[in-house]
């Protein structure tokens, strides 16, 4: 038997199966793998057993980075340059992706490997949000197979706004413990094992981007009661301890100094017991809620263990979208909606709700000053794309059969544009030159590929520019220049763009 000439491309021989982990608004120094308090046993575990890149930078924002990491090209060739609900006419804005760039998913489907994406997703425009479509730039129609997840930039975690492929879902009846990041992994484990036991020649990739960590902070209450009295030392102490821990583990060097926090976010010793309390018990919730995420993370593991495809696998879990976000503002919140509504929470307002944060009775979000001990050891936080404290992010990568290094760092500096031809050199795919018959922009990202079993390889990334709102910077072969035009809580710039002021760091 001779298949016809329209049959599907076979992968490459020996291409492992690709997972990408992708956590949403959390910093470089909140998982316990990189010296933070939110113990994530499953990256720790992953880390030991592969390698921790210490330099991976993100855009600072949400649809940005992701656009960039599935294309492989920066976020305003993707016509990215912010959020998608905030898309102009204008180019590197507008929100859709140009033909000249195609997915990493597309790429790998037309070489033969199933595919599959769970959770946020916030690339699609939001005018083409809807049943109504065009449906071109949802996840069905950026080469992935199987979609279960939401379209937009959060959901609630207790009855999520479900999208199937392109048909709205609610949650499934019935359940009383229902959290949607359990039940993303249950479809994704479920996926996995039918294109398994159906095609268990066929590689494949999964795109497992959890609504967690981004607001609302929705987790159990038995993760959240895991922190208590965690958090009561407050956020100055935090950053001290996370930096000592940071040291301890060689994720940032020896020697290494605490930035100063933002001149608006308060000292903990200077504020009343009922903001200590408030505050304390916001970060409880976040921490419940990494943890928790890490841990579904871990069941989606332990099935690919179970399937014998563990050391078969590339796993890349991106710890971060961007840096931990402030965008609670300075005292947080009950309902996240009063921000993009511009309704200013006061304390006794939340202190109503104290026993319900991270319940499906609110919709919260912690105190910048979590945000800023979250991004430790760097200044600022999500957005401000003109400082580590936005755009650097943890990065584990995990590969039995094709990294032999156990529990290394490597501080290469890379950014998320780096990952698909890093996908691509390990799949054996060579990015496409023409797709469907249109001509392909050139890859802007660099395959990392050389580091794995090489500490002291050169990096390849010599430049990488930087911008979110106004707040830019540049990276050029060990030198950054950045500024901060505005920060997350400031209603206005600071300056007129060209009036912006600038700062030279050597980061070697």
């Amino acid at each position: 038997f001779r298949p016809h000439a329209g049959a599907a491309a076979a992968a490459p021989a020996g291409a492992p199966n690709v997972i990408v982990v992708l956590i949403d608004d959390i910093g470089f120094g909140h998982s316990s793998a990189f010296g933070g308090p939110c113990e994530m046993p499953t990256l720790d575990r992953l880390a030991a057993n592969g390698l921790k890149y210490n330099r991976m930078h993100t855009t600072a924002l949400c649809s940005p980075t992701r656009t960039a990491l599935l294309t492989g090209y920066n976020h305003h060739s993707n016509n990215a340059g912010a959020i998608m609900e905030v898309a102009t006419a204008f180019p590197g804005n507008t929100g859709i992706r140009p033909d000249s760039i195609t997915p990493m998913a597309e790429v790998l489907r037309q070489n033969g490997f199933a595919t599959a994406a769970y959770g946020k997703y916030h690339e699609t425009p939001p005018w083409e949000g809807s049943v109504s479509g065009p449906f071109d730039r949802w996840p069905t129609r950026s080469g992935f197979d199987e979609f279960y997840g939401f379209i937009g930039g959060e959901t609630n975690q207790w009855d999520p706004m479900i999208m199937h492929g392109t048909t709205p879902m609610r949650k499934p009846a019935g359940d009383p413990n229902y959290h949607f990041t359990t039940d993303m992994t249950d479809h994704a484990i479920a996926w996995m094992r039918a294109e398994q036991s159906l095609t268990p020649d066929k590689p494949f990739m999964v795109y497992f981007a959890t609504g967690a960590t981004h607001a609302p902070h929705h987790a159990p209450k038995e993760w959240i009661a895991k922190y208590k009295g965690k958090f009561d030392q407050g956020w100055d102490k935090l950053r001290e301890q996370t930096l000592a821990r940071q040291i301890e583990l060689g994720v940032v060097p020896k020697g290494a100094k605490l930035a100063a926090k933002p001149a608006d976010i308060k000292d903990w010793d200077k504020l009343t017991p009922a903001e200590q309390k408030l505050f304390a018990r916001q970060m409880e919730v976040f921490a419940g809620f990494a943890s928790h995420t890490d841990h579904e993370v871990g069941r989606l593991v332990d099935a690919l263990t179970a399937m014998g495809e563990l050391d078969n696998t590339l796993i890349i879990y991106q710890v971060g979208d961007n840096g931990a976000s402030a965008e609670g503002g300075m005292i947080g919140m009950y309902n996240e909606n009063t921000y993009f509504n511009g309704v200013m929470e006061t304390l006794d307002m939340q202190m109503e709700h104290y026993d319900e944060l991270g319940g499906p009775e609110t919709y919260n979000h912690f105190a910048a000053g979590w945000a800023v001990a979250g991004n430790t050891p760097f200044t600022w936080t999500k957005q401000v794309a003109s400082n580590f404290g936005g755009t650097r992010n943890g990065l584990v990568i995990h590969w039995p059969n094709g990294i032999k290094a156990k529990g290394e760092v490597r501080d290469q500096f890379h950014h998320v544009i780096d990952i698909a031809p890093t996908v691509f050199e390990v799949a054996k795919v060579p990015a496409p030159r023409v797709v469907n018959g249109i001509e392909q922009r050139p890859m802007e990202g660099v395959s990392m590929v050389y580091s794995f079993n090489n500490a002291a390889a050169a990096g390849k990334r010599k430049t990488q520019y930087f911008e979110i709102a106004g707040n830019r910077g540049i990276y050029h072969d060990g030198w950054f220049a950045g500024t901060v035009h505005k920060a997350p809580w400031e209603g206005t710039p600071r300056h007129v763009l060209k009036e912006d002021v600038w700062e030279l760091y050597n980061v070697k």
